[in-house]
């Protein structure tokens, strides 16, 4: 371990160099003695940590100067035994500063007796090192001589309140004890706890007198029997602490349920008395400054056994603990600051001006070497100490490895299940976050306590109910044994819960039956200590959450209003208009007669049926056509390809138009609108109306804020109540919670209706007292019940199963609306100007001759001539009337046509060819006698027809 020191040198350069010029001038030549550097060690060797320190600073001294045999100074321990008193210390420093003086002092042992030292050092200005005062009150801020090697009591703070954390208790005692080293960790440990979401209900201080007293540690052990928390926090010395534990296992708080964790000041107790403090600690929890288990330090254990054991025949010790560890660091540091002040064996003290005092005090001088002593001590770094990386920090104290060691008392001794680090908190490894190894608690299970027990002693949990006597379908109480709703939830929750909870009932009621007040005195029962929880219909309230702690709800809620409701839908002779809005009316008429004229265009040139005679004729026939398809009573026959398109596609359009206005119509005529006579609150503030409530509730309040009047709030207790006041006009809305209107609605609501949320609430929760360990269980249970169809089932009882007609607004039939069908009606439009497009192309295309010979001179004359050829009937016009001879050849005069021209057969002939006739009323195919006039058409082809007249027709 040479080579495992060295001093920070650019931050000493200044004291280095002073030191240099008075080494030259006492520079010792190789082989001459070493210089004695005094240091002054107090312990009280009756304790198992003074005589393991003790053997670990000979055994430090030893390896040192063998480790560095060149160096020219040597430590001398001046040892003095002492008791746990500060006297005794202060008696002994003083006789060490005065009589010996030494440079240094290692010691004393207890935080208490180093707050006291700690002032005389930094009189004499002679370093106070203290591995085992870990007291955060004495501090280098307070005592600038004051040094401590050992890890300060609130750095375990954290670890604790993590291996707390990672079993999810929520509440913790401390018991320590009643001296500044016990209660000096509490606040930390408080701070820490309140952290990870944990409680301090109350804290335990045991005297010093009880190590010999065991009725006063027995005294306290009942009291923290009678409260509620099992997890308990021990901090106090090895002596005080074992009888605390045999007591505990005597009076049956080592048993099954408990849990005791222990600080480090404790953990080595096991190792220190072996069997005897296993078998009373077992199950326990301790943490402990973790050490690396290295190969030098094994070598070490075994050479320290030897020589304990050498000094120490009777005592069973196995380990030096990590306080031996520590003393033997020190020294070591101590010798290697001593070696760079190279300090002579002359008195280094320069005695006070103060000659007549009476006093050691008075008398005491100051070392001239104090404070490089201070300072080198301070900046010396021990690389591979024993008990890991020793390094000061700037407030005085050993620098913090930041990893414990979590151990389990078991048969045999401490066993490791864990760890802790700033990084991953309580885990298996130190270097990733996994779960903790099983551990064997108190009693012998491995399931980890619930961290708490209550009721205590066998009690059973009182639970206050709530008089219900109009609603009894949420909570009722006959012969005193409550039923109900909400007992019946609590009772299921109950059931899902890990362990067993004794309950008792009582009812909150008066000499006469009735209700002992309303739910906010109820709840503050709970406050009182009168109950220990309250189950019923008790709605989640911030001003109740100030006195107890709600569960999760358990059903929703909120606040609404019930009100009659009537028919607002008129039924007069024009109810029949009321299908279709305006809008759709005016687009299905449109629809009507663009199509009746769409398909007349394209039938009347072929088609006697749309061909008359006269103009009036031709139009009476386009909107007789048009209309009657609404009802499918069309009797002509069109013949074109695209009229057929046409047509086929409005009457699609037709058959759902018409399918839904006979189905709004049905609605309107059959299915009442029914509306609420009141539509808002502000309404009823508006008009002055009346309004109740049920009694006992939080909704006068509620509406007060609301801006009603007290004169206007009637108080009802019953359904029928309700009921009856809203029929007589007595109140004309009745504000309630929704649950409450749900039960009043599943058996009247075909005459009332429930409008809006009035107000917003956490729902219905059950009552606990500040801190109870119950609330988060019984949340996790309720959520647990609510996922099951056992709460379908509760909630089928409590409202019941009764239909009721439709009564939402939003929900009754309404209009139809264009932007509903304007989607049919784009296609049905398209599709006709489409065919209207393709016709007049063929029809062009057809008399382009005729349309291009130049006879006549302006637009207009070209127009007219295109008016006049349009309106001639085609001669493929079908002519039921008129009879053709069997050979398919036809007589009379017929007009010209285009058809003859391209040698394309006419529709007649096509039909005479295929033994039938388009359009004819003779479905037999046998053409009619007479023929149609015009003159004779030649029936000679000449090739094949083009596709476009193939679609014309």
């Amino acid at each position: 371990m040479r080579s495992a020191f060295h001093l920070r040198l650019p931050s000493l350069l200044p004291v280095l160099l002073l030191l240099l010029l008075s080494s030259s001038l006492s520079y010792r030549p190789r082989g001459a003695l070493a210089a004695q550097f005094d240091v002054g060690v107090i312990l009280d060797r009756k304790t198992w940590i003074g005589k393991i320190s003790r053997t670990c600073m000979i055994m430090a001294v030893e390896d040192f100067y063998k480790a560095n045999p060149d160096y020219t100074t040597r430590l001398s321990l001046h040892w003095r035994d002492t008791d746990n008193s500060s006297i005794s210390a202060a008696s002994a420093a003083l006789d060490l500063l005065k009589n010996v003086r030494v440079q240094a002092l290692i010691g004393p042992q207890t935080s208490t007796q180093a707050k006291f030292v700690a002032k005389l050092g930094d009189k004499a200005q002679v370093p106070i090192i203290s591995f085992s005062a870990t007291s955060p009150t004495t501090s280098s801020s307070q005592n600038p001589y004051f040094i401590r090697t050992a890890w300060n009591d609130s750095s375990q703070a954290q670890a604790i309140a993590s291996l707390v954390e990672a079993f999810g208790w929520r509440e913790v005692v401390p018991v320590y004890e009643d001296s500044e080293y016990g209660a000096s960790i509490v606040p930390h440990l408080i701070d820490a706890l309140q952290e990870v979401g944990a409680n301090v209900p109350n804290r335990s201080m045991v005297p010093l007198s009880a190590t010999t007293d065991r009725r006063l540690v027995l005294a306290e052990l009942q009291k923290l029997n009678q409260s509620r928390t099992r997890v308990f926090v021990v901090h106090m010395s090895y002596s005080l602490a074992f009888r605390l534990f045999s007591t505990a296992q005597e009076a049956g708080m080592m048993g099954e349920g408990y849990v005791w964790i222990t600080t480090y000041g404790l953990t080595d107790l096991v190792d220190l008395q072996g069997p005897a403090a296993a078998r009373i600690m077992r199950g326990a929890l301790g943490i402990r400054p973790y050490v690396r288990n290295t190969t030098e330090l094994q070598g070490f254990k075994a050479r320290w056994r030897r020589r304990y054991h050498q000094e120490s025949v009777n005592d069973n010790v196995t380990e030096p603990t990590v306080y031996g560890l520590w003393a033997y660091d020190t020294v070591w540091s101590l010798a290697m600051a001593a070696e760079a002040v190279r300090a002579s064996s002359s008195s280094p003290f320069t005695w006070s001006n103060v000659t007549n005092s009476s006093t050691d005090l008075g008398r005491l001088g100051s070392s001239p070497t104090g404070p490089t002593l201070r300072e080198l001590i301070l900046n010396t770094t021990l690389v591979d100490g024993m008990s890991g990386r020793f390094e000061m920090v700037e407030d005085g104290q050993v620098l913090q490895s930041r990893t414990f060691e979590i151990l389990n008392v078991a048969d045999d001794g401490w066993r490791r299940v864990g760890f802790w680090t700033p990084t991953h908190g309580a885990s298996r490894h130190m270097n990733k976050a996994t779960a903790l190894r099983v551990v064997e608690w108190p009693g012998g299970g491995t399931k980890p306590p619930k961290g708490w027990e209550w009721p205590t002693a066998g009690n059973k949990l009182i639970v206050g109910v709530p008089v219900k006597p109009g609603f009894p379908q949420f909570v009722t109480a006959n012969n005193s044994i409550p039923d109900g709703y909400c007992i019946k939830v609590f009772e299921a929750v109950l059931s899902q819960l890990p362990y067993h909870v004794p309950i008792q009932y009582e009812i909150y009621k008066d000499n006469h039956g009735e209700s002992n007040g309303t739910y906010d005195d109820l709840v503050y029962q709970v406050f009182l200590q009168k109950y220990d929880a309250v189950v019923g219909d008790v709605t989640i309230r911030a001003n109740r959450s100030l006195y107890v702690d709600f569960t999760l709800p358990f059903t929703v809620s909120g606040v609404s209003m019930v009100v009659p409701i009537r028919d607002e839908r008129r039924k007069d002779a024009w109810t029949f208009m009321n299908p279709l809005t305006p809008n759709l009316w005016f687009a299905s008429g449109a629809a009507f007669v663009f199509t009746g004229l769409v398909v007349w265009f394209l039938e009347h040139r072929i088609n006697v049926n749309f061909n008359p005679g006269r103009a009036s004729n031709q139009i009476g026939t386009v909107f007789y056509f048009s209309f009657s398809t609404l009802v499918f009573a069309h009797q002509e026959k069109v013949l074109s390809n695209l009229a057929r398109v046409v047509v086929v596609i409005w009457l699609f359009v037709v058959l759902i138009l018409q399918s839904s206005y006979t189905a709004s119509l049905t609605s309107m005529l059959t299915v009442q609108q029914l509306q609420p006579t009141v539509s808002d609150v502000d309404q009823l503030v508006r008009d002055g109306s009346k309004v109740g409530y049920l009694k006992d509730s939080f909704m006068p309040g509620l509406l007060k804020r609301l801006k009603f009047n007290e004169s206007q709030l009637i108080a009802y207790e019953s359904p029928q109540e309700y009921h009856d006041a809203l029929l007589n006009g007595s109140v004309a809305a009745i504000v309630d919670e929704i649950p409450y209107l749900k039960v009043f609605l599943s058996k009247y609501c075909d005459k009332f209706t429930m409008v809006g949320t009035i107000d917003k609430t956490s729902g219905l929760g059950f009552a606990f007292p500040k801190g109870s360990p119950l609330v988060p269980d019984v949340s996790r249970a309720i959520l647990n019940v609510t996922e099951t169809n056992k709460t379908k089932d509760l909630e089928n009882m409590l409202y019941g199963n009764t239909s009721c007609p439709d009564k939402d607004p939003d929900m009754t039939s309404s209009r139809l609306t264009f932007n509903s069908f304007w989607g049919l009606f784009l296609i049905s439009g398209a599709t006709s100007f489409s065919a209207l497009i393709l016709h007049l192309v063929f029809f062009l295309y057809e008399h382009r001759h005729g349309l291009q010979d130049g006879r006549w001179r302006s637009i207009l004359g070209w127009l007219a001539t295109l008016a006049k050829l349009y309106s001639q009937t085609d001669s493929c016009a079908d002519a039921p009337e008129k009879a053709k001879p069997q050979d398919g050849t036809a007589t009379g005069d017929i007009p010209s046509s285009p058809y003859l021209d391209s040698g394309w057969q006419t529709p007649s002939s096509i039909s005479n060819h295929a033994n039938g006739y388009l359009g004819s009323e003779d479905d037999t195919g046998t053409p009619p006698e007479e023929e149609t006039p015009g003159r004779e058409i030649s029936e000679q082809t000449q090739g094949s027809p083009s596709f476009a007249e193939m679609l014309r027709r």
